[in-house]
């Protein structure tokens, strides 16, 4: 207890003699310091919602604008950029995972955050996403999932269900759509959340979590295109939808949904149940426990690709969280190491290794 004492002494003597109590600044945000310009958007676009928790998200997150990059593709969401009081770039149709993936390398110190819609993000750009995923870069992927193209006007996208009637589809498409939670978890992703565009609590909590986590972490935010796609998510667009018809997923705490909770998820063979609480005998016990750090990833994707149709809940919130070594922590790691066994580390100490002619 004397040797605690005296370390606790020792230690408080140090920071008053070595630090100035001027020299220790704690920077707060707000949600003003992340705004820039006037979005140009639709009215009621799903785009406005996003961006007004995104912004609230990055003020309690707490990295400084100057740390952060926000960096898209080519479409309505990928306009984002354009309103954001950060770094920020829009790069060219699909290639935004690839620009992601370069700045973080070559700045492990700056937070990323991509911004792709479902067309941009897994048609032309399905490629970098997968490879992203599959590297774990950490950047953190912020996917709005509106199923169809809105800047193009109104052509089916990757996430358009079959026998979908758009434009570019008048008889409907002949095609099964990518579930993006199917695509990360394939692609041996470590982090999957969802949140609904209108739900502020629900954007908070899965953009502070994507942050928290290190690697790629993908985040779909489902949207309505109020143009060409209005109402595909109606089910859960409104506070009382979601009570009755999604679900909220916490890690460690029980699968309940329902106006009271009154319902839970149960195993049944090797699939899921919907049951009520107090009917049949149903009790809490029976009620499986989300576990969003489990390595073996099936419970977390039955629960992600649940919908309602199937009469399921849909899944909101931190689906899968899991921690493994990142690509640019592996890589830059590797570049120390070798450092230190080559003779050069630079150009000019490169030009200077071999033999050197000078001609005059």
């Amino acid at each position: 207890m004397l040797l605690k004492n005296l370390l606790n002494i020792s230690i408080s003597s140090w920071i008053k003699k070595h630090v100035s109590s001027q020299a220790i600044t704690i920077m707060t945000y707000t949600a003003q310091d992340f705004k820039k310009s006037q979005p140009r958007w639709c009215p009621g676009c799903g785009d406005h919602f996003f961006l007004a928790s995104l912004h609230k998200a990055m003020a309690e997150i707490g990295v400084s604008p100057a740390d952060t990059a926000v960096i898209s593709g080519i479409g309505c969401s990928s306009r984002l950029p354009y309103y954001m009081n950060t770094y920020a770039m829009q790069t060219i149709h699909g290639r935004a995972a690839a620009i992601a993936t370069g700045a973080k390398v070559a700045n492990p110190n700056l937070t990323i955050w991509q911004v792709s819609g479902d067309g941009d993000g897994l048609a032309i750009g399905g490629n970098h996403f997968i490879h992203a995923v599959r590297r774990n870069v950490n950047i953190n992927i912020l996917l709005l999932n509106n199923r169809i193209y809105g800047l193009t006007k109104g052509q089916y996208s990757p996430t358009s269900p079959r026998g979908f009637v758009s434009k570019s589809s008048p008889y409907g498409t002949v095609e099964d759509p990518f579930r993006p939670a199917e695509l990360t978890f394939g692609a041996g992703g470590n982090f999957f959340a969802r949140c609904v565009a209108s739900d502020n609590a629900g954007i908070m909590e899965v953009v502070k979590a994507s942050h928290a986590h290190r690697g790629t972490a993908v985040c779909e935010i489902l949207q309505h295109c109020v143009i060409f796609n209005d109402g595909v998510y109606d089910s859960i667009y409104t506070n009382q939808g979601r009570k009755n018809r999604a679900i909220y997923v916490k890690h460690g705490e029980p699968l309940l949904f329902g106006e009271n909770n009154e319902y839970g998820l149960a195993q049944e063979g090797f699939g899921l149940k919907v049951i009520k609480l107090g009917e049949n005998g149903a009790t809490i016990d029976d009620v499986l426990v989300h576990d969003a750090h489990a390595q073996d990833h099936t419970l977390q994707m039955k629960l992600a690709l649940m919908d309602n149709e199937q009469g399921f809940p849909v899944a909101l919130g931190v689906i899968r969280d899991v921690e493994s070594l990142t690509y640019d922590d592996c890589m830059n790691q590797q570049i120390e190491e070798l450092k230190t066994q080559k003779p050069y580390h630079n150009f000019m100490e490169l030009l200077e290794t071999n033999d050197i002619w000078e001609v005059k």
